[in-house]
């Protein structure tokens, strides 16, 4: 076995590599940009070399930067983890010319079965079913249209040299083909370093089930099950589960047979899937990922077994440590990704400051890989995953009782997230119902994100409460360090001098006002809430946690401070209630009219209109490049662009305005 090896990446898949290393008394050492420099995989390294400046091309892509490294540290082996150089074939190449162990497959197999169309073009050989489209290596825009036209509308273009959702557009009719490839190839080339891609015809209802294949360099290959990963957003997993609902024995051996038959065929080597989307009765091969997945753990749970040892022993020269006969699935298990985005706003990427993090315990039960912490920076230049929440139980009933109990206990403050967002989709009676489908998110979108309701009572009570005891906090701090700590000012019992024994807190909750009326009583207060009264006590901990008694019955949540906001972190979502000052005169809000503002910090890819230009509703203005995806700025109603601000290539803030636009509505 190695004695020390590098970890080529960042976040919780170099924090879960550390663990398994450390388990085996492996050494580690980590690289790191310049955004990452104080980052958890760094402090959790036994050492760490900085690899260059926060764009990922300039470091974590950087295959003569990480190279050296190794040597430096003197590590014997590099594990890739995924993403970045994972299914690299020429970083593969360099680990090797410089005598390092890479721990995955070939260059060959890399090469091969990392490209979409290659891969597919070996399955079509094996006699491996295919969804029908273009594979080749023209990759002449009207080429592809052409093929496109031969496939039929609605087709899907895929970027042939990685994963993820990068480098993937669904296209509808002819005339949105060119914009769509043109962009396809954009994020392709800044996620992967290649820009070609395949034509696929697109399905309707489609799920997404793939095989874990194992392969050792003695002959030996097995298939560790399989996962569904249908739902999805923007084309990229969001709950991935082992078992999948309503897969036959039958069938499940089936598609493990082919998966292995395939890894086979390409003389595999270590951990690899293959992916199959299907519908009804049929499966197709859609591609193959040459490297761990980022849902690894849901195998594990139902396996037992742990995959980077596996991975770790394979590419030592060990063989595989179970045969097919050895392996057996136990139970259900569900991966949340949790990430920093907005569902709201169509998953856009968010980046900002993590003021606050609480996350659930680990037990049997229930895996946390993360790979942040409290006070850490989301920034603008990687994949906006913060960490994953794995559950396992007896059936898969159990385990849907168990992700939503621990999505429950999650509290984020900082970054927009979709903590809330997954806790609906597990509450979901069709989820319950394992009607699943890549179609499923859109399909119930209306119950998945309903339009933001006004505070309730209880979240009016737990503001109230965690404001009253920080005052009577503050106040009694006041007369300890008083020289009269006895005088009446600093009584905490609500008196006043020739006043009303009552407080009045009014709330700002969006457009809407709330007012609470708190009366205090010997062990508590008396909140008059919009829907009646309640009795409420409690104690809260500087860190915002806030144990209360509502009528009797105990609530837990975090209630922060934070930009002049009262935040109140619950089950089920995140509610800002802004305190308002009597004393204060209202200031009208600023109204936006007229300003197409940046939803998320980024990068300028693409200008498309200048000052003077006439748009339509929906028109395209500005392409952004945040957490390697691109987002489009459309034209919000018939009008004319008065000004462009950026130019493609500026690096942009959240907030700031790209162009002023005059409707004519």
């Amino acid at each position: 076995m190695f004695r020390k090896i590098l970890i080529a990446n960042r976040g919780e898949i170099a924090c879960r590599v550390m663990r398994t290393a450390r388990r085996l008394g492996i050494g580690t050492v980590a690289v790191y940009s310049d955004a990452d420099a104080n980052a958890v995989h760094v402090a959790q390294a036994d050492e760490a070399h900085r690899i260059g400046p926060a764009p990922a091309a300039e470091s974590y892509l950087n295959i003569e930067a990480i190279v050296e490294a190794a040597k430096h540290a003197g590590a014997q082996a590099v594990h890739p983890g995924y993403g970045f150089l994972a299914e690299n074939a020429d970083f593969a190449e360099a680990c090797m010319a410089a005598g390092l162990v890479f721990v995955g497959p070939p260059p060959a197999a890399i090469r091969t079965l990392g490209s979409k169309a290659a891969a597919k073009a070996l399955m079509a050989e094996a006699g491996v079913p295919l969804v029908p489209g273009y594979h080749g290596a023209d990759q002449d825009p009207a080429t592809l249209a052409q093929a496109a036209a031969g496939t039929g509308y609605p087709v899907l273009i895929k970027a042939s040299a990685g994963g993820g959702g990068k480098g993937m557009r669904v296209v509808a009719k002819p005339a949105d083909f060119a914009e769509a490839l043109e962009a396809a190839k954009r994020e392709a080339a800044a996620s992967f370093g290649d820009d070609r891609v395949i034509i696929e015809a697109y399905l309707d209802r489609p799920r997404h089930i793939e095989i874990q294949i194992f392969a050792d360099g003695h002959g030996n290959l097995v298939h560790l099950f399989e996962r569904d990963c249908s739902i999805q957003r923007r084309h990229q997993k969001v709950l991935e589960e082992a078992p999948a609902p309503g897969l036959t024995p039958e069938r499940r051996a089936a598609m493990g047979a082919v998966a292995v038959a395939a890894a086979r065929a390409s003389g595999y080597l270590g951990a690899g899937t293959v992916e199959f989307i299907c519908q009804g009765e049929d499966f197709y091969f859609m591609e193959m990922n040459t490297r761990l997945q980022v849902e690894h753990s849901v195998t594990e749970m139902i396996t037992g077994e742990d995959l980077v040892e596996w991975q770790l022993r394979v590419a030592a020269g060990e063989r595989l440590p179970r045969g097919q006969e050895d392996l057996a699935l136990s139970g259900h298990a569900i991966e949340a990704r949790i990430y920093a985005e907005d569902p709201a706003k169509d998953f856009l990427p968010s980046s900002g400051r993590l003021v606050h993090l609480r996350l659930p315990a680990e037990g049997p039960h229930l895996r946390i890989d993360a790979g942040v912490r409290e006070g850490d920076e989301v920034t603008m230049h990687y994949d906006p995953l913060l960490a994953k929440v794995t559950v396992w139980d007896r059936d898969r009933a159990a385990a849907i009782a168990r992700l939503g109990a621990a999505l429950g206990e999650i509290r984020i403050l900082g970054p927009a997230n979709n903590v809330a967002f997954l806790a609906a989709v597990a509450g979901h009676p069709a989820f319950a119902a394992g009607e699943v489908d890549t179609g499923f998110i859109a399909r119930h979108r209306a119950d998945l994100l309903p339009e933001p309701a006004p505070a309730s009572d209880q979240v009016l009570a737990l503001a109230s409460l965690a404001e009253l005891l920080r005052r009577r906090e503050e106040t009694e701090a006041r007369a300890r360090r008083s020289s009269d700590p006895y005088s009446p000012w600093h009584l905490t019992t609500g008196w006043r001098l020739n006043a009303e024994t009552h407080i009045r807190l009014s709330f700002r909750d969006g457009a809407r006002e709330a007012t609470v009326i708190v009366s205090h009583r010997g062990d508590g207060y008396l909140l008059d809430l919009p829907g009646g009264r309640v009795a409420a006590r409690g104690e809260l901990e500087p860190d915002g946690a806030l144990l209360a008694d509502l009528d009797g019955r105990r609530v837990t949540a975090s209630v922060l401070r934070h930009d002049g906001d009262i935040v109140v972190l619950v089950p089920g979502g995140t509610h800002r209630l802004r305190l308002i000052d009597p004393l204060e005169s209202t200031l009208a809000e600023e109204a936006g009219v007229g300003r197409m503002t940046a939803p998320m910090p980024g990068k300028v890819i693409k200008v498309h209109v200048a000052p003077g230009d006439s748009v339509m509703r929906g028109a395209p203005l500005i392409v952004l490049e945040a957490m390697k995806m691109e987002h489009c700025i459309s034209a919000p109603a018939d009008g004319t662009v008065a000004a462009v601000h950026y130019a493609p290539g500026d690096l942009v803030e959240e907030g700031a305005e790209l162009i002023a636009f005059e409707s004519e509505e």
